[in-house]
C-alpha cells in the first residue's frame, strides 16, 4: 500500500495526488508528528498456563466480520496486492523483521493458524460549499487496516509479542525493508501507549519515507489474547501526501479483540 509496502497501489496514486494539490496551492506537507513514544508499550504478562492455540476453523470464526463494525468495509478475503508472502518480506537488520512483518500483515514466527482480515474506512462527505482541494482531501482521508490473526502452541504469541517490543526498541533509529518486491524506508520507530483488552500488546509508530519530502505515519497495534496473536497495521491514505497524523480506530480494534473472548 505504499512507497511503504502494503496497500501500495493506491496510496501511490494518493500521494501524487495530493504532491500535485500541494503545488497547485502552494502548501506544504512536511510536518514531522510528534505524537511519538509517550511510554512503553509492552505490559506484564500474568504467570498462567499456557493457553490452547486456536484451530483453523476456531481462528476463523473469531475474525472480525461485517456486522461486528458500525461503519467501514470488512473483507475476509484480502485483496491480493495485500495479502503479503512471509518470503517476500525482507530487511536489511534482522532484528528489525518483526516490525516489518507487521507492517505488511504478516504473522509473527511460526503460528499454528493464521488468517487475515481487511477494514476500510468510508471518506468524509465535504459539504456542497467545500473548496475542491478540501473536497479532495476529504476523498483522500480513508483509514485502513490489514489485520493478522494468528494463534500458537507452546508460548509462541507471548514471544512474539517480546520480539515485537524489542524490534521496536532495537530499531528507534529507523530501517529499510523489502515488501512485495518494493522498498520501504523507515526513519523513525516509537512506541505509544499500548491498547487494553488483552493480556498484553503494544502500540508502535513507524515513520514512513512515503515520498521525497513526506514523512509519514503508518500505525501497528498489537494484542495478545491468551495463545492468540492480533496485529492491526494500519494507514491513512491522506496522511500517506501530508506525513499528518492520524488515529487508529479504536472502534474496530476493540470489535476484533472483543471476538477473542
Amino acid at each position: 500500500m505504499r512507497a511503504i509496502a502494503v496497500r501500495r497501489t493506491a496510496l501511490a496514486a494518493s500521494a501524487a495526488a495530493l504532491a500535485l494539490l500541494a503545488t497547485a496551492c502552494g502548501g506544504s506537507g512536511d510536518d514531522d508528528n510528534s505524537g511519538e513514544g509517550k511510554g512503553a508499550s509492552e505490559s506484564t504478562a500474568a504467570a498462567a498456563p499456557a493457553a490452547k492455540a486456536l484451530t483453523a476453523a476456531e481462528l476463523e470464526k473469531a475474525g472480525l466480520a461485517q456486522s461486528d463494525v458500525k461503519d467501514g468495509k470488512v473483507a475476509t478475503k484480502v485483496a491480493a496486492t495485500d495479502d503479503i508472502a512471509k518470503d517476500q518480506v525482507k530487511t536489511e537488520d534482522a532484528a528489525c523483521l518483526p516490525l516489518a512483518y507487521a507492517q505488511a500483515g504478516v504473522a509473527q514466527g511460526e503460528p499454528a493458524a493464521t488468517t487475515k482480515r481487511s477494514w476500510t474506512g468510508e471518506p468524509k462527505k465535504p459539504s456542497k460549499d467545500t473548496k475542491p482541494e478540501d473536497a479532495l482531501l476529504a476523498a483522500l482521508d480513508v483509514d485502513k487496516m490489514l489485520i493478522n490473526l494468528a494463534s500458537y502452541e507452546d508460548g509462541g504469541a507471548e514471544e512474539a509479542v517480546k520480539g515485537l517490543n524489542a524490534a521496536a526498541e532495537k530499531c528507534a533509529g529507523g530501517f529499510t525493508a523489502t515488501v512485495g518486491g518494493e522498498p520501504m524506508k523507515v526513519t523513525k520507530v516509537a512506541t505509544t501507549a499500548a491498547p487494553e483488552g488483552g493480556d498484553e500488546g503494544a502500540a508502535i509508530t513507524l515513520t514512513v519515507a512515503a515520498d521525497e519530502n513526506v514523512q509519514a505515519p503508518s500505525k501497528l497495534v498489537i494484542v495478545r489474547k491468551g495463545a492468540t496473536l492480533v496485529t492491526f497495521s494500519a494507514v491513512n491514505l491522506a496522511a500517506m501526501g501530508t506525513g499528518e497524523d492520524f488515529d487508529v480506530p479504536a472502534d474496530v480494534v476493540a470489535a476484533q479483540v472483543g471476538k477473542l473472548g
